[in-house]
């Protein structure tokens, strides 16, 4: 066991000792690694079509989930624009499957996958004493962090400031509790930035830790469940004939190759090689400015930066500094354009999805013979029985009524009422405009009186 009173054994030492891999330099250099002696000239320009063609030899459907995901673990191996994802969605969905599968191709002592884990937990499980600045240092550079179940809402708020990219080494105070001595308080010197997976049934997220994750959900529709069904037995049917199949894959190879030289390039700043491209593309699509998009703009440039570093050999370089070019830019607002409604809402696409599919289809079926403005509202139940109808699944009741109707309440895509005929019934309405009866142009810049119907109401 390591002697962590031993002040004279440097942090590096103590983590390899400890946990099996080496703790990278604060500058993110990797000079202490043997070199990678990989030839590349193999390596060709690989597409996102290439990618998804690999990765689908374990992943079956879910593209845009098993892409940004990739995507998202290569961050890593960026200065500072590593991707966090926040998978969400109900129980045997896939989503911890996505990220796992995904970590396979990744070196081993990189990837750090933890179970529920309390905050106390996971700084004590990481963390290295260091007398000299008492306290522990938990060093997370250039790894990827998968929970595979929802953290503790506790640890969720001491990494705040690591995964909003704050400051490269964040000081953390903690108690912790003793036999001898009672609470004591514990200093936490957090090292990042790494790449930070969780998984979670809970289709709740508090707003800020929202905002610090793209949202995503596995697909759930009946293909990919079929599809999902004929690999698990031909895994399990013969698991030494399939983990052969996957060894031997060449393309698949050459990828796990292609990361360990990305790995070891080092490479420590990607410039954009066309910031007027990305402004016109981004100001394109946002035309009402919100303050997450701040955060948006950062994500999209992280991606364009790691598509960069997946093509390092093909961009325009200087020493350690990578330029992406104009492809890589079209290719992340491209990827971007697939999940953006939903990041807009701050909705997991499991619950909006529910939303077009389950709650917008009833609400025009039940209203499609009404000509008259009032409309009618759904129940509850009407959207359970259309669930089921869709979905072939029951939804529980007490997950709609805690999670799902909330959530979009608060995103604005609903809103409830009494019933006026039943006051003992909540009726349910989507707040799209269904007719606009009148329009009045009153002043000099677009103005007028503009009244439009939302349920029966003229707002």
């Amino acid at each position: 066991m390591t002697n962590t009173n031993d002040i004279s054994q440097p942090v590096s030492e103590l983590v390899k000792e400890q946990f099996g891999f080496e703790a990278p330099k604060p500058e993110d250099s990797r000079s202490d690694e043997k070199p990678v002696e990989i030839d590349v000239s193999k390596f060709k320009p690989i597409t996102a079509d290439d990618l998804l063609k690999i990765l689908g030899l374990t992943i079956k459907r879910d593209e845009i989930n098993k892409l940004i995901a990739f995507l998202a673990l290569l961050s890593a191996y960026t200065k500072d624009s590593q991707i966090n994802i926040s998978f969400n969605a109900p129980s045997s969905t896939g989503k911890s499957f996505i990220p796992t599968e995904i970590g396979k191709l990744f070196p081993e002592q990189d990837v750090i996958e933890v179970g529920y884990c309390s905050p106390t937990a996971f700084f004590h499980d990481y963390g290295v004493l260091n007398k000299a600045k008492k306290g522990y240092i938990v060093d997370l550079s250039r790894k990827i962090l998968i929970f595979l179940d929802q953290p503790h809402t506790l640890l969720l708020q001491h990494l705040r400031p690591m995964l909003s990219h704050d400051k490269k080494e964040i000081r953390l105070k903690i108690t912790d509790k003793s036999q001898k001595a009672g609470l004591r308080t514990k200093n936490i010197y957090l090292i990042g930035y790494p790449t930070v997976i969780f998984c979670t049934a809970g289709l709740m997220l508090d707003e800020q830790e929202a905002t610090r994750f793209l949202l995503l959900s596995p697909e759930i529709n009946q293909e990919k469940i079929r599809e999902a069904i004929y690999q698990k037995i031909r895994k399990e049917a013969d698991s030494l004939s399939y983990d052969s199949f996957l060894d031997s894959d060449p393309e698949r190879k050459l990828l796990m190759e292609r990361i360990l030289v990305i790995r070891a390039e080092s490479i420590k700043e990607i410039k954009i090689g066309s910031p007027a491209l990305l402004q016109e593309l981004f100001f394109k699509k946002a035309k009402m400015l919100k303050p997450r998009h701040q955060r948006d703009i950062g994500r999209i440039i992280g991606l364009i930066k790691v598509l960069a570093l997946l093509n390092l050999w093909f961009r325009e370089r200087d020493g350690e500094t990578l330029v992406a070019n104009d492809d890589d830019i079209r290719e992340a607002f491209h990827i971007w354009d697939e999940i953006s409604e939903s990041q807009e809402l701050n909705l997991p696409p499991y619950v909006f999805n529910l939303y077009k599919d389950i709650i917008l289809a009833a609400y025009k079926e039940r209203n499609s013979e009404l000509d008259g403005v009032v409309k009618l509202g759904l129940t509850r139940q009407d959207i359970l029985q259309k669930h089921f109808q869709v979905y072939g699944r029951h939804l529980p009741d007490w997950q709609l009524r805690q999670q799902i109707i909330p959530i979009l309440e608060a995103s604005g895509l609903i809103f409830q009422e009494q019933d006026q005929s039943d006051k003992r019934k909540t009726l349910i309405y989507p707040t799209t405009p269904l007719t606009i009866s009148k329009t009045q142009n009153n002043s000099e810049l677009n103005g007028g009186v503009l009244e439009e119907i939302f349920g029966g109401k003229a707002i």
